[in-house]
């Protein structure tokens, strides 16, 4: 019988800069997306509604993903603010923390944040060669952090030696998000597991997490960028590309 898994949503402000930047973006992207789809229909519009929603989601995570001048100006992230509060305190306790992200540049900002900590750590992205050898290595107590892509990390590992799991960004696809909680929380788990998801208030984050309840499957495929179908509607759309609350 596996220990107890305690899974905590850890909701968080965005700071001013981020605000401003979402908010400019979401404007633009919307009025991008409903003359898109008033020309075409939601369906063949889906690659730039897909395109504006990720530029969204960008900016919950770190306005530096965005590749905008106006993104350079905002320098920081709320939420990396906070995973910044929790990691050193984390490591000196003893904790083996997998951090999750889709955006592999999302992970190199952590990287960056965690050399300046002087905290150790492994990443493992869809570029690296030695997967097997770099989840021994967080297995034999390496480094205590193990960043994962979602492309690299939804199934095939076993890392039962992490206690902690840090979903950066919500996979809008629950059972992938799930697998990728069950790197650690499988047979061979000894300790309690914690999983915290890192979610930013009034933004889109929020909205599909509300709408993923009534729709299990919202966004299925949306994380691999080829869904067959955009599984919500133009209300729906409305409400996801709808102003900060």
């Amino acid at each position: 019988e596996l220990p107890p898994k305690t899974e905590i949503v850890r909701t968080v402000d965005l700071s001013p800069k981020q605000v401003e930047l979402y908010e400019a973006v979401r404007a633009a992207v919307s009025r991008e997306v409903h003359e898109e789809i008033e020309r075409f229909g939601v369906e063949r519009s889906k690659l730039m509604v897909l395109d504006a929603l990720m530029k969204l989601r960008q900016v919950c995570n770190h306005p530096r993903l965005l590749k905008l001048p106006s993104a350079q100006k905002a320098k920081s992230s709320a939420k990396m603010d906070l995973l910044m509060e929790w990691l050193p305190s984390m490591v000196q306790d003893g904790r083996r923390i997998l951090i999750f992200s889709q955006f592999t540049g999302m992970l190199d900002l952590i990287e960056e944040a965690l050399r300046k900590e002087g905290i150790r750590f492994l990443t493992l992205t869809g570029q690296s060669k030695d997967r097997g050898q770099l989840c021994d290595d967080f297995q034999a107590g390496k480094a205590p952090v193990f960043l994962i892509s979602l492309r690299a990390g939804g199934t095939g590992l076993n890392l039962t030696a992490a206690d902690t799991v840090i979903h950066f960004d919500p996979w809008w696809n629950p059972a992938l998000e799930a697998q990728a909680t069950d790197r650690a929380y499988r047979i061979g788990q000894k300790n309690p597991v914690f999983v915290y998801k890192l979610i930013t208030a009034g933004t889109i984050e929020e909205k599909i997490l509300l709408l993923q309840q009534k729709k299990r499957a919202l966004f299925e495929g949306i994380l691999d960028g080829t869904p067959q179908k955009l599984s919500f509607s133009e209300t729906e759309l409305d409400d996801l590309l709808s102003p900060l609350k």
